[in-house]
């Protein structure tokens, strides 16, 4: 009975009683951050926590569709001015080849603060608090909470510069400083420049990036800044509503470069510091991470307009509301996805996903393939989110392979009609995808619906509807490149092809019958070969594969960032690059020099769709799918728009507190007859019990 006088309201709330009523988000992660450091993180599962504590100069507008960007820290989207080799100025329409130098000047809002941190904390004469900590003086402290002091200081333009600079830090590895190298000037000399200094430095010792100048980022003035880019490069401006290009101030650098930092993970990789509307209180990737409200946010405001359909539902009612709603989020770790289904379903987490052993119990299709949710789900108030991922998954062939490479583009092409993308959508993906055309997924620029987007090669136009081409016609192009029958035309050999993957991946028992299946169709012996990633990717690098299959999702949303996996200057043997495939065509490489730096102009258009031709018949990928997203929220969840390409999202995000703690109660009645059958249980020990012990009281009485 104690026991259940200590009972809440809610009994089985598997959260602290002080947490009942408050805007806080409960939601899940499944695979652990490895960085939280803006100049390496570059992973989903990194950036749902990096975008809400950083704030990089620009943002994707929340509702707007395309993806527009608008200022985030900046005062306005930076207009690049164009200088020639003389360092003449240019007029923005002039032609590329003029064009020696793009400068970005960046003006900064006035006003923005950092979140708390002891980084910033002074003593009472103006200096740094926690400047001189070595390991002793770090022995009590295990979290950043710990400090017993923190402080706070306006945002500045040299915490941009420094962060640039970051990208050539020789003991932090940033995946993009190749690329930036390539655009910034004088960033592939600072990398050289810092190497060298790193090399005679101790373990503890800090390296100053404030003593090294950096020719291409120049201060203008505290809140104004300027970057030059060698020629022309439009997609510069997308990367800066990226966390790479977020503001790391030289104090935080300095404070974490402490002697003993790195040993109680007190880093940024573990304890981001930024300017955005969350910062991250509790970090235990193995449990759960919380973010908590900054108190010294300044307050955007929510957005008043969007695309249609979006008043309808309810994507503009908070217009003008001063930004952010949710006091905090709590993220717990789920490594498994029944447990955190059913807590979904519960009400004890806000948002779910669907995997495919809930699929059934969340969606149906109906016969013309629409989606929609069951019927518990409607009961429950729960809303469905689908959106086309910009997302393109392919299976690529090595064009250096003496067998499949070169010219045997009529060989690629028939493989690519055999391996039928829409049964593999419908059997392995819940039908959650579509077939590409192409590399670009739709949303990015030159992607074309209808007869004139179809890949031509592997589909016909019929009835309204691309159509995959027969078997037969497959065969028949097998034949004239050489494999009548999946026989060499003149050794009579049988034609086997080797797929390279990784173990558990592809590799599955279930998809490799199928596509085992999809080959002999067409009498092609398959082969797989499964390894380790690690070994996985070393084959790539070195040009020891036939087929692999990959996916890409974008990085921002423009067809540069997509045709550049088979530009031939990426190739992965000869340039260690991205394109795996090793493709080059020299009139595909001189349409994508073309193209990768002009404004979306009705001209740019045509040369993506001459580019698509290309790919569609020379085949260097087997254009598979694009994953669709399915998202599930609660009722009382409000104003969520899924992004590709935007994640600083939570902060738009709203929750109707007393309509979930309404529906908790209901979903989650006290279950008593457990209690009950207890009670009996006891009494049925102990009653006997008293009454023959009061027997033998009795007799000894007597």
């Amino acid at each position: 009975m104690l026991l259940v006088a200590g009972c809440g309201e809610v009994w089985n709330d598997p959260y602290p009683s002080g947490e009942r009523g408050q805007s806080i988000l409960y939601s899940a992660f499944t695979e652990r951050p490895k960085h939280l450091d803006p100049v390496q993180s570059y992973t989903e599962d990194e950036i749902t926590f990096t975008a809400q504590v950083y704030e990089p100069p620009l943002q994707y507008h929340f509702l707007k569709r395309p993806y527009e960007l608008v200022p985030l820290t900046a005062a306005q989207v930076p207009i690049p001015t164009y200088y020639d080799k003389g360092g003449r100025r240019l007029p923005n329409d002039a032609p590329i080849e003029r064009i020696a130098e793009s400068v970005y000047e960046i003006r900064l809002q006035p006003g923005i603060r950092y979140q708390p941190h002891p980084a910033f904390a002074v003593d009472e004469k103006g200096e740094p608090r926690y400047r001189n900590l070595d390991r002793e003086k770090l022995g009590r402290i295990e979290r950043i909470a710990d400090f017993e002091h923190a402080g706070s200081r306006e945002l500045r333009a040299d915490d941009y510069i420094y962060e640039i600079k970051r990208l050539a830090h020789p003991r932090l590895h940033s995946p993009i400083f190749g690329m930036m190298a390539e655009h910034i000037v004088g960033l592939k000399e600072l990398g050289k420049t810092l190497q060298d200094a790193a090399k005679g430095m101790g373990r503890d010792e800090w390296l100053d990036l404030d003593k090294y100048a950096l020719t291409g980022v120049e201060k203008v003035d505290d809140l104004s800044y300027r970057v030059r880019l060698k020629g022309k490069y439009p997609q510069f401006l997308y990367w800066l509503a990226m966390p790479f290009f977020a503001p790391v101030p030289r104090e935080v650098d300095r404070f974490y470069s402490q002697p003993g930092m790195v040993e109680k993970n007190l880093t940024l990789d573990w304890y981001p510091v930024g300017t955005g509307p969350y910062m991250l209180v509790e970090n235990n990737p193995n449990s759960r991470m919380v973010l908590a409200r900054n108190p010294n946010y300044r307050g955007e405001t929510y957005p008043c307009e969007g695309e249609e359909g979006d008043r309808a539902a309810g994507l503009l009612d908070d217009c003008g509301k001063t930004l952010p709603f949710i006091e905090r989020a709590v993220f717990s770790r789920e490594k498994e996805a029944i447990p955190y289904w059913n807590k979904f379903l519960q009400g004890w987490y806000d948002a779910s996903g669907i995997s495919s052993d809930s699929f059934d119990q969340a969606v149906r299709i109906n016969v013309g393939g629409d989606v929609a949710l069951t019927e518990e789900m409607q009961q429950k108030g729960i809303r469905l989110i689908t959106s086309v991922r910009s997302s393109t998954f392919y299976m690529g062939f090595n064009m250096l392979d003496a067998v499949v490479g070169g010219d045997a583009h009529k060989l690629r092409q028939a493989v690519s009609i055999v391996l039928d993308q829409e049964e593999f959508i419908s059997i392995f993906m819940n039908g959650r995808g579509i077939p590409a055309q192409g590399p670009l997924p739709p949303g990015i620029f030159g992607h074309v619906e209808g007869e004139e987007g179809i890949n031509k090669a592997v589909y016909e136009w019929r009835d309204g509807a691309p159509r995959r081409r027969s078997v037969d016609e497959a065969k028949k192009l097998l034949a004239e490149a050489g494999w009548p029958d999946g026989r060499n035309a003149k050794s009579g050999e049988p034609l086997v092809l080797n797929l390279d993957t990784t173990s558990g991946g592809m590799g599955d028992k279930a998809r490799l019958d199928w596509l085992t299946r999809q080959f002999a169709k067409i009498d092609i012996q398959l082969v797989v070969r499964a390894t380790d990633f690690n070994r996985f990717q070393e084959k790539l690098r070195k040009g020891a594969v036939q087929l692999y299959f990959l996916g890409w999702n974008a990085d921002y949303p423009d067809p540069e960032n997509f045709f550049f996996l088979l530009h031939g200057g990426e190739g992965s043997v000869d340039k260690g690059g991205e394109n795996k495939s090793n493709y080059r065509n020299p009139e595909f490489d001189r349409l994508f020099a073309e193209m990768k730096n002009m404004e979306n102009t009705p001209r740019r258009l045509q040369i993506v769709k001459r580019m698509n031709r290309i790919l569609h018949d020379d085949a260097p990928w087997i254009y598979a799918f694009h994953p669709k997203s399915y998202a599930l929220g609660h009722a009382w969840l409000k104003n969520r728009k899924p992004s590709d390409v935007g994640h600083n999202n939570l902060k738009y995000q709203r929750i109707d507190v007393p309509l979930r703690e309404a529906k908790r109660r209901e979903w989650n009645p006290p279950v008593l007859w457990p209690l009950f059958a207890l009670v009996v249980a006891i009494s049925a020990l102990i009653i006997p019990a008293v009454l023959g012990y009061r027997r033998r009281q009795q007799a000894a009485a007597r």
